[in-house]
């Protein structure tokens, strides 16, 4: 089996690039491509022939114009454009070069409506997504469509997951570009350096968030390849729980042994109080799925950024 993984050398590309190589072995053939191949979406020109000499029977598509809530805020029109002609170019690549490739795309939840706490997936489309997120938000959503249209049209098999905020080793070093979490872990360990007394963040501290492991993320990604249900319509990547902004920030701040204070900022505001996603799907699908430990997963984050934040060139 061939997979192509689109977005390959990004966070959650190489994530799930490891784990469909460790669990192939021999019978599968994993091949990474992003930009720095050659490979990119934004330019029919130069992924049909590389679609068409590949032949892949999977495509995963984890390629993304994204970052943090105020980079996709700030560069609204640049996000909402190329993710839009990233997923229509695929798509028609696909349909035309190697049309009996399945294509699975990870949906992040802040496609959801800003109002919802439980995220339903029944409800996905029942409001509109949160401002700040207008345009990464709705990009989802429209990948979803294109999907489905394909489907109906071409008969075009995808496979869709609403995934939660992702955290883990890996992600970029830049705390504007990557997710949330992570993002935290590194200012933090910044702060320490430094010696500061006190961290700042932003809001009371008290909304609640879910986060999904990078490597659990992959791990599903791949399972749901081998079910025998129309995936079309995405389903959660869900736990059914979340950690308040102050837990994970405490959690974060134990582990690093930051000594300083953590101070709320309540004049920034909080955002919704609660995003959580529903399971109840999820566990209909992978009843004996297990989640990473929250905690666990923060050590072994806070492990990667202190090995690569003062790497030597």
């Amino acid at each position: 089996m061939r997979i192509l993984v689109a977005g390959g050398h990004g966070f959650l590309g190489r994530h799930l690039c490891a784990h469909l190589t460790a669990e192939g072995g021999r019978d599968v053939d994993v091949i990474p491509l992003s930009r720095r191949d050659g490979f990119d979406l934004t330019s029919p020109a130069t992924i049909q022939p590389i679609l068409r000499d590949l032949q892949p029977d999977i495509i995963f598509n984890c390629a993304a114009h994204g970052g943090s809530v105020h980079y996709v805020a700030e560069f609204a029109a640049d996000v909402i454009h190329d993710n839009i002609q990233m997923a229509l170019n695929l798509y028609r690549a696909t349909h035309t070069e190697c049309p009996a490739a399945t294509i699975v795309n990870p949906l992040s939840n802040c496609s959801y409506p800003s109002d919802a706490d439980i995220q339903r997936e029944p409800e996905w489309w029942n409001g509109p997504v949160h401002p700040t997120v207008m345009s990464y938000g709705n990009s989802r959503r429209v990948i979803y469509v294109i999907a489905a249209c394909y489907a109906i049209q071409y008969r075009l098999r995808s496979v869709n997951f609403l995934v939660p905020n992702c955290y883990g080793p890996g992600d970029s070093t830049d705390p504007n570009r990557t997710h949330a979490l992570n993002g935290m872990i590194i200012r933090l360990l910044l702060a320490q350096r430094a010696g500061e007394r006190e961290f700042e963040i932003w809001g009371t501290g008290a909304p609640i968030r879910e986060w999904g492991y990078v490597a659990d993320m992959a791990r599903v990604l791949h399972a749901g390849l081998s079910l025998d249900v129309d995936l079309t319509y995405p389903v959660n990547i869900g736990q059914a729980h979340g950690y308040s902004i102050r837990e994970s920030a405490e959690i974060i701040a134990d582990e690093i042994g930051f000594e300083g204070r953590l101070v709320f900022n309540p004049k920034y505001a909080d955002g919704a109080r609660r995003k959580v996603l529903d399971n109840s799907r999820f566990r209909e699908l992978f009843p004996d799925f297990r989640f990473t430990d929250h905690r666990e997963g923060i050590r072994s984050t806070v492990a990667y950024y202190r090995e690569v934040l003062w790497r030597e060139p």
